[in-house]
């Protein structure tokens, strides 16, 4: 029998016999579904996170010193956290020594960051994420303004209480008023307005809009890092192959700085997009290892309801099976026939999943902070596994078939 043959006879089988294919297909439908929300939401989020919070949080062809790591991959021993203690912090002097060995082109930038609560008057007071930071922090985060201008190297060098604000602090401080020009005080200091940011959206959740960026040099620092040391500084080179070069002479002048002999360790840090990708990476594994377990059992469930229905059909129509033989069936075609039976089921039934997983996936990240992104490879996957799912299933129930005997199957009734 032709394979087309067989696949028209199934469709007519199963248009015959509606309810009882709609239940066969049901647990494949299930099990397709959830494996599809599944995929669709950690694809969508190892998009964001590369995408989306690598760039915008991190920086694309950054690394950044620090005292001791930011993004921890997996645990820190107590020992390691005491060592992490005892490093000296970060001060102007450090920074220095690393901009000198910079190559040409790369650019940097002080950031101490941390959240204060801002106020302007005849407005409610808001918690805002401050940065004290350098004029080339606006070109490597690639911060777009909406209005106005960042502040210049020499507003900077002097200290002025200018700052640069997000969308959201806008919307909350200013509803309707230019908000270049006015003030906003942080910890009762007053600066002024000078730009404002463009919408940067969110990032698991997490407002990007509710920035508040002042020279580092500022009063804005004593909030920031009051001990008077450098939270971190973040270097950008022009391209990824230079990265590696830049961030081992920036290491090998910090350990020269701080008179580290050779068989020290560094008492300082360096942090990559890569590190944080790779802290991700970690849990990503994790997440399609939890998330499919539910789906794996939706297929162990669909694939016996198929066998068993494929075994109750091939009982009811073991007349119709000796009839066949009689006229000239051969056992092949009998069993090409339920297996293409049960494959068309099971494929109908994930195609059903993989339509309804989509739908899911979108109406989980519309009211949810998780993300969802299409992957191609698993409309494929999710086709192929239902039709591995329907041939495993009824494979026994059309070797059952194809072993009957024609002379018995024309007496059963």
């Amino acid at each position: 029998m032709h394979p087309l043959e067989a696949v028209r006879l199934a469709l007519a089988t199963i248009r015959v016999q509606k309810l009882k294919s709609f239940f066969t297909l049901l647990g494949v439908m299930i099990g397709v579904m959830f494996l599809i929300t599944v995929i669709s939401i950690v694809e969508g989020m190892s998009k964001y996170v590369e995408e989306d919070f690598a760039a915008k949080l991190l920086g694309v062809n950054t690394f950044t010193l620090r005292r001791r790591p930011f993004v921890q991959v997996g645990g820190v021993s107590e020992a390691q956290w005491r060592e992490f203690q005892r490093r000296p912090l970060l001060y102007d002097a450090d920074i220095a020594t690393v901009r000198a060995v910079l190559p040409t082109g790369t650019r940097s930038a002080i950031e101490n960051v941390t959240f204060a609560l801002a106020s302007v008057p005849n407005a409610r007071p808001k918690s805002l994420q401050t940065v004290a930071t350098d004029p080339e922090y606006f070109r490597i985060k690639k911060y777009d303004l909406s209005a106005g201008r960042t502040f210049t190297q020499q507003e900077a060098d002097l200290g002025l209480p200018v700052a640069v604000i997000g969308a959201e602090v806008v919307e909350s401080f200013f509803p309707d008023l230019d908000p270049l020009g006015r003030e906003v005080r942080v910890r009762g200091m007053p600066y002024r307005v000078i730009g404002v940011i463009a919408k940067q959206g969110t990032v698991f959740g997490f407002s990007l809009d509710r920035l508040f960026i002042a020279p580092y040099r500022s009063p804005l620092s004593r909030v920031t890092n009051p001990r008077g040391d450098i939270a971190g500084l973040i270097v950008q080179t022009a391209t990824r192959e230079d990265m590696d070069g830049a961030m081992e002479d920036a290491r090998e002048a910090m350990r020269g700085f701080r008179h580290l002999r050779p068989g020290q360790t560094d008492n300082f840090s360096f942090e990559t997009q890569d590190q944080a990708l790779s802290f991700f990476e970690g849990i990503k594994g994790k997440l399609i290892v939890f998330g499919t377990a539910l789906p794996a059992i939706g297929l162990v469930v669909g694939a016996m309801v198929i066998m068993n229905i494929m075994l109750v059909a091939v009982a009811e129509r073991t007349r119709e099976i000796g009839i066949r033989k009689a006229l000239g069936a051969r056992r092949r075609d009998i069993m090409t026939q339920f297996l293409a039976e049960a494959a068309t089921l099971s494929l109908l039934g994930a195609a059903i999943g993989i339509a309804l997983g989509f739908g899911l996936a979108k109406v989980i990240a519309a009211v949810s902070p998780l993300p969802a992104a299409v992957a191609p490879w698993a409309i494929g996957a999710a086709l192929a596994l239902g039709a591995g799912v329907g041939i495993t299933a009824g494979l026994y129930p059309a070797s059952r078939a194809a072993r009957l005997d024609p002379i018995a199957a024309l007496r059963q009734e």
